[in-house]
Order: structure tokens, then sequence, then C-alpha cells
């Protein structure tokens, strides 16, 4: 049954498949990362885009009434005020796909995570005062 799933290879594959206004969204939330973390790489990670720089940064994916946004726990917690008016988890936000993204929110999540594994990536490659 595993090989009859769907395996994308670029975000725009993944993007392409979802109904014009998904498209639209999706569009929207990928340039806004782009824009904030320009020197990241697009991937496929666990069958949603992501983005990475030193490790992943975000990644993100979009179902029938949310968008799902997952900075990593610490990107969660760094913000937990301002995304308290949404659902979520541990590690993830949903944000209604039929209100605005609030995309300023997001580029200052992204580009927190971006000086986050900046940081750990320094400290893991030996780089200590």
């Amino acid at each position: 049954m595993e090989n009859n799933k769907v395996r994308f290879i670029s975000i725009d594959e993944y993007i392409a498949t979802f109904p014009e206004e998904t498209q639209k969204i999706l569009e929207e939330l990928q340039a806004t990362i782009k824009a904030a973390a320009p020197e990241a790489e697009e991937k496929i990670s666990y069958q949603m885009p992501t983005f990475a720089l030193k490790g992943n940064l975000v990644h993100f994916a979009a179902y029938k009434n949310h968008i799902g946004f997952y900075p990593t726990p610490s990107g969660i917690q760094a913000f937990k005020h301002e995304l308290s008016i949404y659902e979520g988890a541990k590690g993830s936000i949903k944000f209604p796909i039929d209100k605005p993204l609030p995309l300023k929110l997001i580029s200052k999540i992204v580009k927190f995570r971006v000086a986050e594994n900046l940081k750990n990536a320094g400290i893991k490659s030996g780089k200590r005062s």
C-alpha cells in the first residue's frame, strides 16, 4: 500500500495538486518564506514542502480546512503570544484556510528559525569562545 502514495519532488509540484484558491495561498506562503530565508533550500521532507538551512527551518502543508505550519517547538514557543489565537500543538500551528495568512508573523518566525539554525550549526561545528 505504501507504493500508492503520491511522492512529490518539488514544492511547486506539491502546490500544483491543489485547487486554484489553495494554490494561491500556498504560493503566498512559499514567497513569504523565501523572502525571509533567501539562502534556504526548498525541498520535500516528510512529503511536505520544507525550507532548510543548516537543517530544517519550517514545513507546511495544505488540508481541507487549514494550512499547517511547522516551525518546530522552539518556533511556536518563541511566538506563543502571537500564535495564541490559532489552534496548534507543540510544533505546529493551523491557519484557517478561509482567513488571510499572518504573513508578517510567519516571516518573523522564519527569521527566528534561520538565526536559531545558524547559531546551532556554529555550536555543532565546534565554534566556541
